[in-house]
């Protein structure tokens, strides 16, 4: 790798990051973004060629990651463990020599043992394991997380979560993108994993007033049961991942999701992005007579949640 034109392979290029990433490469790069829909692809903008695949079909992965140099890994269902078996097996039949892997903070806590994180440290260990070159992401909750509020904000000027008072120092999706973009081009990121975190760790009651203020509307902070969250969660996801969430609620109450790390500057040679810049760029999401796409649950700055991301902790 290096300064020379790669061949690189995106999957979740349709997400907040994957699409980004192929933003920021797309100048400089031969990219081929792998789908189940390249329709879909497509009709957003994302650039690259849109190649379709499925992770539950290694015959067209193969297919897809043929000539490929580097590859982003992005997988979305922490109850499919093949998914990243199959991602990476294909990857070394198509002679990839890169895999820049997006998983978790809570990995590398020893208290996090819920389903989740459990499966996202076996994706780390089948990437370690896959002979190729390596870097993993470990970001921690997306600060794009606080869509999953315009309902309540719009409708009631109430921001509903799970202790409220806990702090969370989550990450703009922007910065994961930028520091898997030089990942997958920079040979010094090979071998190194990077904790992502914003420049601070704040709570929900504090990311709910620097939104209040960068609307110019007064909204109130509202705390949910874990019977209230859970019921939540149950109504859309499996069980076993409402469970997880839940745990990881509990788990930030204890303060383990408050650390702040240098990972952005040290991946990407800058300083990690607000939450109040993140605010004051969607705007528009959280005014009434916004029209969005169904929200993601209410909650505690954790979870990345939508129709095509991974419930994380």
């Amino acid at each position: 790798m290096g300064r020379e034109t790669l061949r690189i392979a995106l999957t979740g290029a349709t997400g907040k990051v994957g699409g980004r990433v192929a933003e920021l490469l797309a100048p400089h790069h031969d990219l081929r973004c792998l789908t189940r829909s390249p329709e879909r692809a497509v009709r957003r903008g994302v650039p690259g060629l849109a190649v379709e695949a499925d992770l539950d079909d290694p015959a067209s992965l193969t297919r897809a990651l043929a000539g490929a140099d580097a590859l982003l890994a992005v997988t979305f269902d922490p109850l499919r463990d093949t998914h990243d078996a199959h991602l990476l097996a294909a990857a070394r039949r198509a002679g990839v020599r890169h895999v820049v892997k997006v998983s978790a903070l809570a990995v590398t806590d020893p208290r996090a043992q819920d389903a989740i994180t459990r499966w996202q440290r076996a994706c780390e260990e089948r990437v370690r394991a896959s002979g190729m070159s390596w870097t993993l992401l470990r970001p921690r909750a997306y600060m794009s997380n606080c869509l999953g509020w315009a309902d309540g904000v719009r409708d009631a000027g109430v921001v509903r979560t799970r202790h409220g008072g806990s702090l969370n120092a989550c990450v703009d999706p922007r910065d994961v993108a930028a520091a898997a973009a030089r990942a997958l081009t920079s040979p010094r990121c090979a071998g190194r994993s990077y904790a992502l975190t914003g420049p601070e760790a704040l709570s929900a009651r504090e990311q709910t007033a620097q939104l209040s203020e960068v609307l110019g509307l007064p909204l109130r902070h509202e705390e949910l049961t874990g019977a209230q969250a859970l019921r939540a969660w149950r109504a859309r996801f499996p069980d076993e991942l409402a469970q997880a969430l839940l745990e990881s609620t509990e788990l930030q109450a204890l303060g383990g999701k408050s650390a702040v790390s240098g990972g952005v500057r040290e991946a990407t040679g800058r300083d990690p992005r607000t939450f109040r810049s993140w605010a004051r760029r969607h705007v528009a999401a959280f005014r009434p007579e916004a029209v969005t796409a169904p929200a993601a649950l209410t909650a505690p700055a954790g979870p990345p949640v939508g129709a095509a991301a991974t419930p994380s902790v």
